[in-house]
């Protein structure tokens, strides 16, 4: 969601940060600020709405200074205007940026007002503004302020500060969101996504949580949760410059479904061999958890949600062990019965959505087996936490609805099949699941033919309101994420349901403005299915089904067929029918005229509960 970046540096910081603005907007923001140390003082420009309006406001009155911070923010407390926006300000130049949400801000602010200070926003990050400046009077310098300020807040964040009494540095501190250090030649950077320094520097350290780092041109300095000096590994990003842009593609949603045959390649390199699945993969100790593992949790939020839920099939149906499925958000709240030897598997695209870190780290202090995470960023702090990790290699993904990370998840969730599978199973079907993964990448540059075809599909709800998506077995969570997409860039309001749920209440809904659509792989519950879809017709309802070829569906009146390009196995089959939701959203949304890459009110990494 909100984004920070920060420069320390001998050259006017302005460039980069409004650079690095442009490189964080993919995670959902609706303001944007900026403050420099211009001759010492500090000069603040915000603005309500997208990047470019910052820039325009800064080609009307441009400042530029050595030392700035900037920010996108996306609206917590306090709705989106430029008195809520970030940078916020103290007395004495004390200048601040935050991502997260503090949950003590109501009797700090109290406090505060005892104290004399005056709050122009409604945000709870004024608060640490106002909180630094008074510890200031009483503080060697802005590092040790902001110590003794951090030690009062609870709940999460990220801050950069600057401050006119120090102004040769940033202090950065870290609490259950994100921070980077970029280190370049006699400059260094902050910021909350490594994304958005790419284009001046490939070598970050990461904070950890509780830490504190003083960042100057030349030097660096880190204080853990403990107050002792603390020293983090530098890491070598190997994403490119210019994996954030949008080449000829007309969004990125779109260059990122098309992305998907090479993320989903990429994703199984180097990790399947003559037939087989190298279970180091997930981790050195990875060979010895698998032996031992007799029931699988999932924890996970939205499009990771439906990619776990898929998995539940598939490892209850392979390997014959219980696997369940939980929201995130709700699962850190229960106190769930942990059989012995369950492996606790997180799912992220970021690896920074608070709920499922929040997830994980429960867990990590129950008595389960081992914690897996499946994840897309190297360097997140799921990846850090978690005793085994599974990368997803889909490279950047800046459109908000999920895509190639989501076919790369059940691409990665497929793997985990096998690897639990190899001690309960043959080594002839370890092999044939392997040969049938290594298929999945020609699948889906076929089915991505179908492009042109959905297009054409997609006019028949360019003026519908609602729409209903349906599948049977694992399918069900690709009909919930065929409705997800649907409603998250379109705006029509979208559900999903297992086929045979419809004669239980939505078959209340149908009616020839309602159109319903199916995903009807050719496996053991199409004849179901089938019976299922006659009573949609039976009430008038229009249907749209992307069948296997070999389904034995026709088009007929009040009935859209649209082929699917293969036949595909049980286990390719959830990640071949996703690419015609996706498709079917984004030309949806396209002819709505909607914003595709950042829909209304969503953002794109959820680092606040």
């Amino acid at each position: 969601m909100c984004g920070i970046v920060g420069v320390v540096a001998e050259r006017n910081s302005v460039p980069i940060l409004m650079e690095g603005l442009r490189r964080l907007e993919y995670r959902g923001y609706d303001s944007a600020g900026i403050a420099v140390l211009e001759d010492g003082r500090v000069a603040r420009l915000r603005t309500v709405g997208k990047v470019r309006i910052l820039q325009d406001a800064l080609d009307a009155t441009p400042i530029s200074g050595h030392v700035g911070i900037a920010h996108t923010r996306w609206a917590t407390h306090g709705v989106p205007t430029t008195h809520n926006a970030h940078p916020h300000i103290s007395r004495d130049g004390v200048a601040i940026v935050h991502n997260g949400i503090i949950e003590n801000h109501e009797a700090l602010r109290a406090d505060l007002k005892g104290l004399g200070y005056a709050f122009t926003s409604e945000t709870d990050t004024e608060v640490i503004a106002h909180r630094v400046h008074h510890h200031l009077a009483t503080s060697a310098d802005l590092f040790e302020a902001v110590r003794k300020t951090v030690a009062e807040l609870q709940g999460a964040y990220a801050l950069a500060v600057v401050c006119e009494a120090d102004p040769e540095c940033i202090v950065a501190a870290r609490e259950g969101c994100p921070v980077a250090i970029g280190l370049g030649i006699d400059e260094n950077f902050v910021a909350s996504d490594v994304a958005a320094l790419l284009p001046v520097t490939r070598r970050f350290m990461f904070l950890e949580e509780g830490d504190v780092a003083e960042i100057r041109r030349k030097s660096i300095k880190i204080m853990d949760a403990a107050g002792a000096r603390a020293e983090r590994p530098i890491r070598e990003s190997e994403l490119p410059a210019d994996a954030v842009e949008r080449g000829q593609y007309r969004h990125f949603m779109l260059k990122e479904i098309h992305e998907q045959p090479r993320a989903i390649a990429q994703t199984l390199e180097e990790r399947v061999a003559g037939g087989k699945l190298l279970d180091a993969a997930f981790g050195p100790c990875a060979e010895q958890i698998f032996k031992k593992v007799k029931a699988v949790h999932i924890a996970a939020c939205g499009t990771s949600f439906h990619a776990g839920l898929v998995a539940s099939y598939f490892i209850e149906q392979v390997c014959r062990i219980p696997a369940r499925i939980e929201i995130a958000s709700e699962y850190r709240y229960r106190d769930p019965v942990i059989t012995p030897d369950t492996l606790f598997v997180t799912i992220s695209q970021s690896g920074e959505t608070a709920d499922t870190l929040a997830a994980l780290r429960n867990a990590k202090r129950a008595q389960y087996l081992a914690t897996l995470t499946i994840c897309n960023v190297a360097e997140s702090s799921m990846v850090r936490e978690s005793e085994l990790v599974l990368l997803t290699r889909a490279g950047p993904e800046i459109g908000v609805a999920s895509t190639k990370a989501f076919t790369t998840q059940l691409t990665a969730l497929a793997m985990l099949t096998v690897a639990l599978a190899k001690n309960r199973r043959d080594a002839a079907q370890e092999h044939d699941l392997v040969s049938q993964l290594l298929q999945l990448p020609g699948l889906v540059e076929k089915t991505l033919k179908l492009d042109a075809t959905i297009a054409v599909v997609a006019e028949a709800f360019a003026d519908k309101r609602h729409a209903l998506f349906v599948g049977r077995g694992p399918l069900h969570a690709i009909a919930m994420e065929g409705a997800l997409k649907l409603k998250e860039i379109s705006y029509i309001h979208a559900e999903a349901y297992a086929a045979a749920e419809l004669k239980h209440g939505p078959l209340a809904l149908v009616d020839e403005d309602m159109p319903v659509v199916a995903v009807a792989p050719n496996n053991e519950l199409l004849e179901k299915l089938k019976s299922n879809l006659q009573e949609v017709r039976a009430r008038g309802g229009k249907l749209f089904v992307f069948a296997d070829p070999k389904a034995g569906m026709h088009s007929e009146d009040g009935v859209t067929v649209i082929d699917m390009p293969a036949p595909v196995s049980a286990l390719q089959a959830p990640i071949a029918f996703a690419i015609p939701m996706q498709l079917l959203a984004y030309h949806v949304a396209v002819l709505k005229g909607t914003d595709v890459d950042q829909p209304r009110n969503l953002a794109k990494s959820l680092t606040v509960e």
